[in-house]
């Protein structure tokens, strides 16, 4: 790592060239290729996708993206009226002729009666595109949704829904990034006192969250990528980037104010904490790619993207933040710490103010403070015994959106099953099969949760059927997953008996809960690859039984309690419109896999900055409560930073108006504020105060097998922290007692 720093310091133009010609590069090439996501939920093998499959094959050209325009009037007009007619045919005349448009299917043509609300006050028509949602341009959308809205007047209203129309209420990234970048300036510069230093962190984390920025679209020519990855890698790169930016800044700044010249001080803030950094990003990765083990392609995508983007931001700050820290020089440094340093020379540096009392008062009272850390953690987590995995849809839009309103409208006029219907799809073979699937719809329109079913359709060549079901309740209720479940278990195959059907059910509900399932089986395996992949490492590095455990229950703790108010924001709905994110919905069952991997490698970050010091100190004086209390009270503050910047920019992100972007925010927000502020400056100490020398406790033939790695180097820990840390140290206790 020395000789690393000391080459990007020696060569520092060059080092700052070859960052910006690669994210120059990198950015040109994505923009010339374009974006291809994908956000395909579906799971080879599963019923649901057994249904898409055959249902592909039998009717092929009817994948184009559905969108539905929805018109309403008010109580002395219906639909059928001669003005709202011809309005609304004129306009659904010219959607028609719109680029990109593949059909339009109104109420006003022949079989178009069931497209009328029973009241005749609500009308629909759909409007299906030439391609999916993913590969529709925004114009094209916008154009649908204008033509649209042109036949609205103060006794008609137009809404309009489906994944196209969304493509035009999707909110920028760039608000959220600049609110999140400029509340971490404001908190670099109040720490530093430095507007040089303060602008470095942010810089570096640009720069390496840019370049994976555009690796992640190119990535999605080559694998599935869901169309949130980008934003989910730049939400995670932007939080870590300045993080492990700030740590090494502030290991440079204590070098320079101890007397070390500019570039001895980069190069031992990267020997040094840039170690703890590099392991610290590889324990985020570990986490991240832990999501492969469950060998979907959706999830796949997600982890090598956002592993990209860690790996790239911990490159960023061992190899680009040194040139940068050589070419700012002594500015690094505040005025005032210039003018002291030219003045009185190096002058010892003991943690003084609140970080120091803070110590000193959890050293004191351990079983009390860890008590109630604990019950805080635990009431936070309750809420996650009733997480309910599932398909939020346009549902849960803002109410001022129009694809909200179109959502109500036709349930209102049609039911809530109308806006998420199930499919039926069989292959069939022989007038028996036929004569059962013509009976089955009589069946389907007496079973409970069943609103209606349509009549059965045949494809051209015969040999492949359809019909759809329209439950009693809505796509996210689990009222339908019921349904769903009493459809393949009890109806279907008593349908089938005598034949050689086999009918699959599919549609939303039906792939979000088969996603679901597969997702909730693997979990148990993923998350104790992940946990004990994470305790290997501190176990290593450590070289103690109790701190990777420590750090296993902390990360779980965390985990938990982050869910539990993901689920009451989101789930229960506890200020969700407000916070202008819509309304109460289940969550989506990527959601647990993905924040897993992510909240398990921010909460190791913080084990390894803190948990480190410690460890320095105890290998020094052997002293389990002074370890504790110094290395407490000497990374407080940096912790505490660190985690208000995180904080910051994962909370910005709520501001970009997409629902899954906001659930990884306001998790990952609370996750970080729960685990500096309670887990790390609460319950840890006080649990390594109680525990004692047990802490360090490691067995005599596991010492001996164990591969000897260090964070720290020891010979960068006795060049930097010599006599004047020891005389820190004593006067750290001198303050704490």
């Amino acid at each position: 790592m020395a000789a690393i720093a000391r080459w990007c310091i020696r060569h520092r133009l060059v080092a700052v060239l070859l960052w910006l010609l690669a994210l120059g590069g990198v950015s040109t090439a994505a923009a010339l290729a374009g974006s291809a996501y994908s956000n395909d939920y579906d799971v080879p093998g599963t019923e649901s996708g057994r249904a898409t499959a055959l249902l592909d094959a039998g009717f092929p050209g009817s994948g184009g993206d559905s969108n539905t325009v929805v018109w309403h009037t008010d109580s002395n007009i219906t639909v059928r009226a001669a003005g709202v007619e011809q309005r609304m045919t004129d306009a659904l005349d010219t959607i028609a002729d719109l680029p990109g448009i593949a059909s339009v299917t109104g109420p006003y043509g022949p079989g178009g009666a069931g497209q009328v609300s029973a009241d005749g006050h609500t009308a629909y028509a759909t409007v299906t595109f030439d391609a999916q949602a993913d590969e529709i341009p925004k114009a094209q959308a916008q154009a649908l949704v204008d033509t649209a809205k042109d036949a609205a007047d103060n006794k008609l209203q137009v809404e309009l829904g489906g994944s196209a129309v969304a493509l035009t209420e999707a909110g920028s990234a760039h608000l959220s990034e600049v609110v999140g970048i400029v509340v971490a300036a404001v908190v670099l510069f109040l720490a530093f006192g430095s507007f040089a230093a303060s602008l470095l962190p942010i810089a570096t984390a640009l720069v390496s969250v840019g370049t994976a920025y555009a690796g992640i679209v190119l990535l999605g020519h080559v694998m599935t990528v869901a169309d949130f990855a980008p934003m989910l890698g730049m939400l995670v790169g932007l939080g870590v980037g300045i993080d492990y930016a700030l740590f090494i800044v502030t290991r440079h700044r204590r070098g320079l104010r101890r007397g070390l010249t500019v570039a001895e001080a980069a190069a031992n803030a990267v020997a040094t904490t840039g170690r703890a950094v590099v392991f610290a990003g590889a324990t985020v990765c570990i986490a991240l790619l832990g999501m492969l083990i469950l060998r979907l392609s959706f999830l796949n995508g997600v982890a090598i993207a956002a592993s990209l983007t860690v790996v790239l931001t911990v490159a960023a700050a061992v190899t680009l933040l040194p040139a940068l820290l050589s070419l700012i020089g002594t500015k690094a440094l505040s005025r005032r710490e210039r003018r002291q340093l030219a003045e009185h020379g190096p002058q010892p540096e003991p943690p003084t103010g609140f970080a120091a009392r803070w110590s000193g008062f959890v050293e004191r009272h351990p079983k009390l403070l860890g008590a109630v850390a604990a019950v805080v953690m635990l009431v936070l987590a309750l809420p996650t015994l009733s997480l309910h995995l599932g398909t939020s849809d346009q549902g849960n839009n803002p109410a001022s959106s129009t694809t909200r309103s179109a959502y109500d409208l036709l349930a209102d006029g049609f039911g809530p099953g109308g806006n998420g219907p199930l499919t039926l799809v069989a292959q069939v073979d022989g007038a028996a099969d036929r004569a059962a699937m013509d009976t089955l719809r009589a069946t389907l329109r007496g079973t409970e949760g069943v609103a209606s079913a349509s009549p059965v359709t045949y494809n051209s060549g015969g040999d492949t059927a359809l019909l759809t079901v329209v439950p009693d309740s809505s796509p996210q209720s689990q009222h339908t997953s019921d349904l769903v479940d009493r459809l393949r278990d009890d109806v279907l195959p008593q349908a089938e008996q005598g034949t050689s059907l086999q009918v699959y059910v599919g549609g939303v509900t039906a792939s979000y809960d088969d996603f679901a399932e597969i997702i909730i089986g693997k979990l148990p395996l993923f998350v104790g690859v992940v946990i004990a992949l994470g305790c290997a490492l501190l176990l290593v590095a450590f070289r103690s039984i109790g701190i990777p455990l420590k750090a296993a229950l902390m990360n779980v703790l965390a985990v938990a309690s982050s869910f539990g108010i993901v689920v009451a924001v989101f789930q229960w709905g506890w200020g969700s419109e407000l916070l202008g994110l819509g309304s109460a919905g289940p969550i989506e069952p990527f959601l647990p896999v993905i924040m897993v991997s992510v909240l398990f490698g921010l909460s190791m970050d913080y084990q390894v900055f803190l948990v480190s010091r410690m460890y320095e100190e105890w290998l020094e004086t052997g002293d389990n409560r002074r370890s504790v209390r110094v290395g407490l009270a000497e990374t407080g503050r940096v912790i505490n930073s660190a985690a208000v910047i995180m904080i910051a920019v994962f909370l910005a992100f709520v501001l970009s108006g997409d629902r899954v972007i906001a659930m990884f925010g306001i998790a990952l927000a609370a996750a970080v504020a729960l685990d500096a502020f309670v887990l790390r400056t609460l319950l840890v100490p006080a649990l390594m105060h109680m525990l004692g020398g047990a802490n360090w406790w490691l067995p005599k033939w596991l010492d001996r097998i164990l591969p000897r790695i260090s964070i720290e180097p020891p010979d960068c820990r006795r060049a930097t922290i010599s006599a004047p840390r020891a005389r820190e140290a004593d006067r750290t206790d001198q303050l704490v007692h």
